[in-house]
């Protein structure tokens, strides 16, 4: 299976956990970094560069959220995909990562296979959303190589989940999407989060850009307007 040897940095304070994860990872071709607490994830990740990150929740020093909030603060991880690695029945964990920038998560105990299909899944997405056209609707511009918004010339940095959402949006301004559409599409149809999840991210938007241009349609989802 071909993987162009992507990077992938894996962070978790249990040492078998890292080896497996590591061993499967290799064997699909990826180059693979391991870091075991949470100041080290932040600075290997700095250092290695990773294409996609896999963050065990509860470390050490910094824990999975805290770390994925930093690295999303810098523009440079933004289109970074980051995966949580969470307990089985950890529902609020689940969507607490999402909310803070994670694009999906694996529970423990961890199956080698969902792995490596979570991680295939996740860089064939990324890929498809690389070769998205700028969109450009009144004073607002969109430009997916740079993963930025322009709003009236001022670019304007976005976590990844916000970035996809509102380039989802705007690519037909004015149409209505639907709830499930828009879960389907930007966090994948395996990743259970609920509505509450779409609000946050169409808030952090609409404050970072400082205007409304995303329409909540009670009831039913969510349009770009201006």
């Amino acid at each position: 299976m071909g993987s162009d040897s992507k990077r992938i940095l894996i962070a978790d304070d249990e040492q078998d956990i890292l080896e497996i994860m590591a061993y499967n990872l290799q064997l699909h071709g990826y180059e693979v970094a391991c870091a075991k607490d949470g100041d080290e994830a932040i600075q290997k990740a700095k250092d290695f560069k990773p294409e996609l990150i896999i963050l065990d929740i509860m470390m050490p020093k910094k824990n999975g959220i805290e770390v994925c909030k930093i690295l999303r603060s810098q523009s440079n991880f933004n289109d970074t995909i980051i995966i949580f690695l969470t307990a089985l029945n950890d529902e609020l964990s689940h969507v607490k990562g999402l909310e803070f920038g994670a694009d999906d998560y694996i529970s423990k105990p961890i199956s080698p296979k969902i792995l490596v299909s979570k991680v295939n899944s996740l860089f064939r997405r990324h890929t498809k959303s690389d070769t998205s056209k700028v969109i450009e609707i009144g004073d607002v511009k969109i430009d997916p190589d740079q993963y930025l918004v322009y709003y009236k010339d001022e670019p304007i940095s976005l976590a990844k989940k916000e970035f996809e959402l509102i380039s989802y949006l705007a690519s037909k301004p004015g149409r209505v999407f639907l709830r499930n559409e828009i879960l389907n599409q930007i966090w994948g149809s395996e990743v259970i989060v609920g509505d509450r999840t779409i609000d946050v991210h169409v808030r952090k938007i609409r404050q970072k850009l400082g205007i409304d241009c995303i329409t909540t349609v009670k009831g039913v989802g969510y349009k770009f307007e201006l």
